[in-house]
């Protein structure tokens, strides 16, 4: 039995030993960035237990670059983008998931096909539609091509297909019609997919930087990741305390959130189902 039990603990122990890790991998550059923000600029390569602590770096950062405006910019691109998928992706999974039409397969699998195309490679063609539009350098702009959401179709779809048709006989029973009966029976029931599906958008579109800066062109639309790396150009000087004070700003609300309501954050990735 023990020689048995023997394979088995290795490869647990091996597991366990991989997870750490790649937590400590991934923590690592975390570690450094606070260490680095919160001392000094000589400490910025040496460890030191008496090192002294400081918030200058905080306010040299947010006095370098307008921040505020970046926050302000940031904010309102993640809610434009999260509020049209919201309604797009909604409309649409309902109508794959509830409707029959011709050629409902055939479009399902087209709107799946976009899940493999890369945002990179749309780069160019989309820049010049957008220059067709007049939207360069524009928060819509920005947040226009990801207003319809592949992802959150398929998902929302696969929620939608799993809930009972009796919900919808009953409904119509009542007089209910196919948007109030949307807004009534299935987006309230599919709470857990909406809320992981947010939390999927806003820490993507919060973090995107190769789109925002190839479209934004002053500091009246850029958000904070434009911002940064404009703020941490090479020709301005490399101060690491400065830069990793600036870098602390522009993710710490995303951390804060997450160590808020990570246990919030989990069971809706679970209860939503994504496989």
């Amino acid at each position: 039995m023990s020689e048995a039990l023997a394979p088995r603990g290795l490869g647990r122990a091996l597991e366990t030993f991989a997870a750490w890790t790649l937590a400590v991998c991934w923590i690592a550059p975390l570690v450094y960035c606070v260490w680095t923000a919160f001392h000094p600029p000589e400490y910025a390569t040496r460890f030191s237990l008496f090192a002294p602590l400081t918030l200058s770096n905080f306010a040299v950062a947010w006095e370098s670059a307008p921040f505020a405006r970046y926050f302000l910019n940031t904010f309102a691109l993640v809610t434009m983008v999260l509020a049209g998928q919201l309604v797009l992706v909604t409309l649409a999974a309902y109508a794959f998931a509830r409707f029959e039409f011709a050629g409902r397969e055939i479009a399902f699998a087209l709107v799946l096909m976009q899940l493999m195309i890369m945002p990179d490679v749309l780069l160019v063609e989309n820049y010049l539609t957008l220059a067709k539009l007049g939207l360069v350098d524009t928060i819509v702009g920005i947040a226009l091509p990801y207003f319809a959401s592949a992802f959150g179709i398929f998902l929302l779809r696969q929620t939608f297909k799993q809930l009972p048709k009796e919900l919808d006989d009953a409904a119509r029973v009542e007089g209910a019609g196919p948007l109030r009966i949307l807004w009534k029976v299935y987006v309230p029931l599919a709470r857990p997919t909406y809320v992981a599906f947010a939390l999927v958008s806003v820490s993507y579109h919060w973090n995107n930087f190769l789109w925002p800066l190839i479209v934004t062109n002053s500091v009246d639309t850029r958000p904070l990741t434009v911002g940064l790396r404009v703020f941490a150009a090479i020709e301005q000087g490399v101060d690491w305390s400065v830069i990793t004070a600036a870098t602390l700003m522009s993710c710490g609300p995303l951390l804060v959130a997450f160590l808020l309501f990570q246990r919030q954050f989990i069971q809706s990735f679970m209860r939503a189902g994504i496989r």
